[in-house]
């Protein structure tokens, strides 16, 4: 009888080492392609809400040059950093062998779950934004606004960036450590933003028409369940919207909070990212088109990216595999 391999236990300081920016956007554009090929499948997440905040599971399966699978289980909330000095986001990712079952590794999930959605959006923008986009707006300041600011000055020629959140401070001390600017007005940001990334807790909608300039590429971020909103119907009914998965974001995105209020149907999204990606679905069509990318994230993007930690962790002398299936 073979004995199963040593899992191994890889810790957010591991990630960090592993892995850079352009590293998450190799791994997730290779999800999207996979997907488009038929070789992933991400079911629908499981939600479990709790009084200050919220659980979610994700899974998925991927055919890389291995066969892998992963389900990851998230805390979010979002009192944590005020309150307790805790992250906003803390869980773990499982990630097993896809033919046999073994289990390879178990992943601190903060800086997968920060780096790949970040990656997600700046593959979103460098197929969608406009290729002369210069000013970028970041909506919220946390570690996920900070993540974005590095993933999309990799695919554009950002020259200008911008930070608002509710806590000024916050802003400003991100906009230090970034070489960014505080916004402190958000219509006039957003009205001089060619690119916006829209990453806080919101669950009442701030981007609206109006104060959104034509040409403009949004990431849409912040609403990853359903009691979560950045965007306001009437901005999504206006736009071109591209999804990571339609059906996901009908029940847990902006396009959610869209079609409960009879502004879209799933028939009005142009496409998924992943259709654009292969060309089998269309982009941009004029530098005047608003794009939204209701970015509600998906498990193809955690496997996708724990495979390209655990390959790099192999023989780590710093990541210790721990006979976890040992009798």
């Amino acid at each position: 009888m073979t004995t199963a391999p040593d899992a191994l236990i890889i810790t957010r300081r591991d990630v960090r080492r592993s892995m850079k920016p352009s590293d998450y956007l190799e791994a997730v554009e290779q999800a999207f392609r996979a997907a488009a090929a038929g070789k992933a499948f991400s079911p629908h997440p499981m939600h479990i809400p709790v009084p200050r905040g919220g659980f979610h599971a994700k899974g998925a399966s991927i055919s890389l040059n291995n066969d892998y699978v992963a389900v990851k289980i998230n805390g979010n909330f979002p009192a944590n950093p005020a309150e307790h000095g805790l992250p906003t986001i803390q869980g773990a990712i499982v990630l097993a062998d896809g033919i046999n079952g073994a289990l390879l590794a178990i992943l601190d999930s903060i800086e997968v779950t920060l780096r790949r959605t970040a990656a997600a959006s700046a593959l979103a923008a460098k197929l969608l934004a406009r290729p002369d986009s210069t000013t970028l707006l970041i909506c919220g300041c946390g570690e996920q606004g900070r993540a974005h600011v590095e993933a999309i000055r990799e695919v554009l020629p950002i020259e200008h960036c911008l930070l608002w959140d509710l806590d000024h401070d916050r802003a400003g001390q991100l906009a230090v450590e970034m070489d960014c600017n505080v916004a402190m007005d958000l219509e006039s940001a957003a009205r001089s933003a060619d690119v916006i990334a829209a990453c806080t807790p919101a669950r009442e909608p701030y981007l609206y028409p109006g104060i959104i300039n034509p040409g403009t590429f949004i990431a849409a971020v912040g609403a990853d369940n359903p009691d979560k909103s950045e965007i306001s119907p009437r901005l999504m009914a206006a736009a071109t919207v591209v999804t990571d998965i339609t059906a996901q974001c009908s029940t847990m995105g902006d396009l959610h909070h869209a079609i409960e209020a009879g502004d879209m149907t799933e028939a009005d999204v142009r496409a998924e990212l992943a259709e654009v990606l292969v060309g089998a679905g269309m982009g941009r069509t004029s530098p005047e088109e608003i794009i939204i990318f209701d970015s509600t994230g998906i498990g193809l993007q955690d496997v996708a990216a724990a495979a390209a930690i655990y390959k790099r962790c192999i023989g780590d002398p710093a990541v210790q595999p721990v006979a976890l299936s040992a009798p």
